[in-house]
């Protein structure tokens, strides 16, 4: 994981969507592709639980140094991590919610996610965004996934995802192991110098929300899954292949008192 050379990245930059739930969230999980892209969706907007990260992140959004951004701003649920990790179960709208008003919020936020976000990725060929599992174990994360792979079925792009997981978020990779699929495989290697110019300018505004001590691996991983109907219709397509086998990378252990090696978690 220390160093790989990187992979073509998408050729159509106009046919090409990155949709990330939170202001960073790009920089952090999308890096390779970021530059590339001729489309940055940012979903939510307002902390729920941090009043004072709302304007900060207002001002960093507002001057953003990305092309063709565009930023929801749907106020957050507030349901971060509360559902069970242990033993998840997944729902139309992303994951099951274990607080009461947490979830009515959640589950209030997706219909208007699917709304905002059909006109945006119409047309496009590729979009990226959220993993199954939600990177760390954000439920977020995964009602954006959800709401992307809604719209896929709709409108026929290719849905792409990372390899990133965390520790609270590993017992649902686990269980879909088995059960997810991916068509076609890319590696790359981070923007770096782009993802540190981006934490700079999130930092600068206050509202940089990930540990400063974090760093990219060498390599990311990037899955992609075909419309069903493109899938079916492909004579020559790849047949669908499980997750279980794949090697993960561990975002706790990124950091700089960790051995590169260690950040890799093989999927069984």
């Amino acid at each position: 994981m220390n160093s790989c050379p990187t992979a073509p990245r998408p050729a159509d930059a106009a046919g090409t969507a990155i949709v990330v739930a939170h202001p960073d969230d790009e920089m952090l999980w999308f890096s390779g592709v970021l530059g590339a892209a001729g489309r940055v969706v940012l979903c939510y907007g307002d902390s729920f639980w941090r009043p004072a990260i709302s304007a900060a992140r207002r001002r960093a959004v507002a001057s953003l140094p990305l092309a063709g951004l565009v930023a929801l701003a749907i106020p957050e649920s507030g349901a971060r991590f509360m559902a069970d990790w242990a033993a998840p179960r997944l729902t139309a709208c992303g994951i099951a919610i274990t607080e009461p008003a947490a979830a009515a919020r959640y589950e209030a936020n997706f219909p208007l996610l699917v709304e905002r976000l059909r006109p945006l990725l119409a047309g496009r060929r590729e979009v990226y965004t959220h993993n199954p599992w939600g990177e760390y174990g954000h439920s977020e994360h995964l009602q954006v996934h959800r709401a992307v792979t809604l719209l896929q079925a709709e409108l026929g792009f290719t849905l792409w995802f990372s390899n990133y997981v965390g520790p609270r978020s590993w017992p649902l990779a686990r269980m879909l192991a088995n059960q997810v699929g991916w068509s076609a495989r890319r590696s790359v290697a981070p923007d770096l110098a782009l993802a540190h110019r981006l934490a700079q300018h999130y930092r600068r505004h206050g509202a940089r929300t990930w540990p400063a001590l974090h760093r990219w691996p060498g390599v990311e991983t990037f899955y992609a899954q075909e419309p069903t109907r493109a899938a079916e219709q492909a004579p020559d397509a790849m047949p669908r292949q499980l997750f279980a086998g794949e090697v993960l990378c561990d975002v706790s252990r990124l950091r700089p008192w960790f051995p590169a090696r260690l950040a890799r978690r093989r999927l069984r």
